[in-house]
């Protein structure tokens, strides 16, 4: 099994343990531009969270990984984000997403709206966000890499 692979195993725990518990999640970043086959790698799992289920998210995950200490980023004003550890792949949850570009603060909201297509990963059904919504996120980020890995 290569990294890539090993990764993609641990996203599908997850996404058994986030469906049952009834969470309204989707995977975003750069792996969701690997489903869709934008980039050949990817780093981390990003999961991006209804606020309402964020603790819900949190107790569920905490029973397979361990939560890093809360890390801060000033272009983010995001509401809640979690940094956990799964069988040694950084998985990022992110709930009430705020990117600050050029001093304003840019409220990017996941719900159930951002649900945009399904992928079946090791047997599991994992919902992904919609890629025009990461070009907004990318863009107000300054990642012009990431937008035109989206536009390609």
């Amino acid at each position: 099994m290569n990294e890539q692979e090993r990764k993609l195993s641990v996203l599908a725990e997850i996404a058994k343990i986030l469906n049952d518990a009834g969470v309204t999640w989707a995977v975003g970043g750069s792996l969701l531009l690997y489903l869709h086959q934008k980039t050949v790698t990817f780093h981390d799992i990003d999961i991006m969270v209804c606020e309402k289920d964020a603790e819900k998210l949190k107790e569920a995950l905490l029973a397979i990984g361990t939560l890093a200490p809360p890390n801060t980023n000033a272009q983010y004003k995001t509401r809640c984000f979690y940094e956990f550890a799964i069988r040694g792949v950084e998985v990022d949850v992110i709930a009430g997403f705020v990117i600050v570009h050029d001093g304003q603060a840019h409220n990017c909201p996941f719900g159930p709206a951002q649900i945009v297509e399904y992928r079946i990963v090791d047997g599991v059904r994992v919902p992904l966000q919609d890629l025009a919504d990461w070009k907004r996120y990318y863009t107000l980020m300054g990642r012009p890499e990431k937008v035109k890995m989206i536009e390609g």
